[in-house]
């Protein structure tokens, strides 16, 4: 290898970034890792009255009170089973904590920015504003979903949007 095969290594791997992998249905879909704070199995909430289907409810996590909306609803699944899969993903959205419950985790990924194309337009459960591209590793293909996005959207109605 020469100097500038490492160096344009070096490039790309610095422009490269980390994704959580989770499943909702058939589908993959990823998060950016740093926004990620644990992964911890699907316990009982505390149902909130007249809140959104979607929003399952709250729980006490070390003190905090975090809300927790399930994804699979939200992106209208045919079939929410909860079971020894699911999974809520502890996210830090702006100020705020969030749980986001999904049917599992698989892995943690690193894409390149030549992996990630555009997100479509049409043909996709959730609105294309939510959606960063779709990455695309060897025979897989990855919804990558800009978690501050959908979490910050008025609907979800959950954190503040940040201002810029």
């Amino acid at each position: 290898m020469t100097t500038l095969d490492s160096a344009s290594t070096a490039a790309v791997e610095a422009h490269s970034q980390e994704f959580l992998v989770f499943s909702l249905g058939d589908e993959e879909y990823a998060i950016d890792i740093l926004k990620v704070q644990e992964i911890r199995g699907y316990e009982n909430v505390t149902r909130i009255a007249n809140a959104p289907e979607f929003i399952k409810g709250v729980t006490n996590l070390r003190g905090v009170i975090v809300p927790i909306v399930d994804l699979r609803i939200k992106f209208h699944l045919e079939k929410v089973e909860y079971g020894g899969q699911t999974v809520v993903i502890v996210v830090n959205v702006g100020e705020r904590i969030v749980g986001i419950v999904v049917d599992g985790v698989s892995d943690v990924m690193t894409l390149t920015p030549d992996q990630i194309k555009p997100a479509p337009e049409f043909g996709v459960t959730l609105s294309s504003d939510f959606l960063s591209g779709l990455g695309s590793l060897e025979d897989r293909m990855l919804v990558i979903v800009d978690i501050d996005k959908l979490l910050t959207s008025e609907e979800m109605a959950l954190v503040e949007s940040v201002k810029e």
